[in-house]
């Protein structure tokens, strides 16, 4: 890293209405830096990376690139300065294949007639092999989320950048994928790349990052060494509070209940799972660990029946229980968040009132079938209000939301329906520490009402502090369960890898 400065912000402010996402902010990166922009979602982090990738235009201020003051009309021009974007949400074509999309900006420009698509493959496999083994002619709708992410990194890669911003990209990956990435990172910062690194992990900044800027409410708070801090100065900026707990008190000894909400036995799937039995205890939250490709989300869609076709017994608070399509597991009162937020779990250009009241409209619609609106906006609001959502109006569409209050309307839209089950797969993931820490008590509070909860992640840490218990999963079976002081990452890795050599599911 030098002290040259290659890109500078001076005094940048963007408003959406009444709300001001970024008030007179600046911001200087240096060339050969690994900078992190840490802050709650809300912050005004994605509005900036927005405005420098073209995408938004300020209301004002100024952009220097080099010392000289630059305009940056779109995410074409971007482009020619040197700017390249790996966006939080995948923005990858779904019915092409991978190396297509990752040369697309190349292939627009062609003056070709005819694609040559073996010269096109061989070139994406020389790109995706410094991240991933990924067969080139593979359509991205055919890869899992976590692949499509390193196809994105992938595709930036490719752009010969001078910056290369980087919004919350190991939230898909592996612990090995992300190794991986940061590798990479430090190689290309080592040949005077500059990186902008946006992540709610705060070991990720200090094992990668030099810098760290500080943003809330819209504003820079504060850029640091990252030698000079620890992470609790970090998380204190970023919120303007301590926070003390970032996970609820468990139940104790005596509050634990017998009480069964949902019993599994030797649930099946053909391909994907097998024999999986376990329990939700009432006033207990379940997490469910185990690697990518463990089957921990096969399984919870196959008890809503959003996929596969599954054999085994199922009762709900002490009743057999028979579902056979997710509508009927809605009625039931079985609900699914799913991991791919935008995939599955919203609906970006509808507003939020109506995202919202997705799951069951019917609840605020009159005699003739018809929405009635005031309802449904005065029951979002009271959710909104639960969640602590931050939106300008409830008309909004939820893309004008930040990544996590995204997350937030697709929680209100499971609660909605007074469940009595809630799987949440990720349910934190791109969610700032503050948020973080709203979500866990919110679960803890659902529990103790009664509503079972199931918690699928792949951050350890999160397990460990908001679960009861820990079923871990390893090639589709059930591998084990840890409770109390047995409830550590070594345990559950053990079991997520070692524990579950098993035969053949076929």
């Amino acid at each position: 890293m030098t002290d040259d400065v290659i890109l500078k912000i001076s005094n940048l402010s963007k408003s959406f209405g009444p709300v001001r996402a970024l008030k007179g902010v600046d911001f200087e990166l240096r060339k050969g830096e690994i900078h992190a922009l840490a802050g709650e979602n809300g912050a005004g982090k994605s509005t900036l990376m927005n405005v420098i990738d073209g995408i938004l235009q300020p209301d004002s201020g100024e952009i220097s690139i080099d010392g000289q003051r630059v305009k940056i009309g779109s995410p074409a021009v971007a482009q020619k300065l040197g700017i390249g974007f790996v966006h939080q949400e995948i923005a990858l074509c779904p019915d092409v294949s991978v190396a297509e999309n990752i040369f697309m900006a190349t292939t627009n420009t062609s003056r070709s007639f005819l694609m040559n698509y073996h010269a096109l493959e061989k070139k994406a496999a020389a790109v995706l092999g410094e991240l991933v083994t990924i067969d080139p002619s593979t359509l991205v709708r055919d890869l899992s989320i976590s692949h499509q992410q390193l196809v994105e990194i992938a595709k930036a890669l490719t752009l010969d950048c001078r910056v290369l911003i980087l919004d919350e990209p190991t939230a898909a990956l592996t612990e090995k994928e992300a190794q991986i990435l940061f590798r990479i990172m430090r190689r290309l910062a080592g040949k005077g790349i500059s990186i902008i690194y946006i992540s709610h992990r705060m070991v990720e900044i200090f094992d990668n990052c030099d810098r760290v800027s500080v943003f809330r409410d819209g504003c820079h708070i504060t850029t640091r060494n990252v030698a000079d801090v620890v992470p609790d100065d970090v998380v204190n900026a970023m919120v303007g509070r301590v926070i003390d707990e970032l996970y609820p008190r468990k139940q104790s000894e005596d509050e634990r209940s017998e009480d069964v909400i949902l019993d599994v036995r030797n649930l099946s799937e053909r391909t994907r799972f097998k024999d999986v039995t376990f329990q939700i205890r009432k006033g207990e939250i379940l997490g469910l660990a185990g690697l990518i490709g463990a089957g921990r989300s096969e399984i919870v869609k196959g008890i809503c029946r959003l996929e596969g076709k599954v054999s085994g017994e199922m009762s709900l608070n002490g009743l057999p229980l028979s579902l056979t399509s997710y509508k009927d597991s809605i009625s039931k009162g079985i609900v699914y968040l799913s991991e791919d937020r935008k995939g599955d779990g919203i609906f970006l250009e509808m507003p939020i009132s109506a995202n919202v009241s997705a799951l069951k409209p019917e609840q605020v619609a009159n005699a003739l079938g018809l929405i009635v609106r005031y309802k449904e906006e005065a029951q979002a609001a009271r959710l909104a209000a639960r969640l602590n959502l931050k939106f300008g109006a409830l008309t909004d569409p939820v893309s004008s939301l930040s990544g996590g209050n995204q997350q937030k309307v697709a929680i209100a839209k499971m609660l909605w329906v007074d469940p009595k089950l809630i799987f949440l797969d990720e349910p934190t993931r791109g969610v700032d520490v503050g948020a973080k820490a709203e979500i866990h008590r919110i679960l803890r509070t659902l529990a103790a009402s009664g509503v079972g909860i199931l918690v699928i992640s792949s951050e350890l840490p999160e397990l460990i502090g908001v679960c009861d218990r820990v079923l871990v999963v390893c090639e589709g079976r059930i591998s084990g369960e840890v409770s109390g002081k047995d409830m550590s990452e070594e345990n559950i890795m053990h079991l997520a890898s070692v524990g579950g050599v098993r035969p053949s599911l076929h």
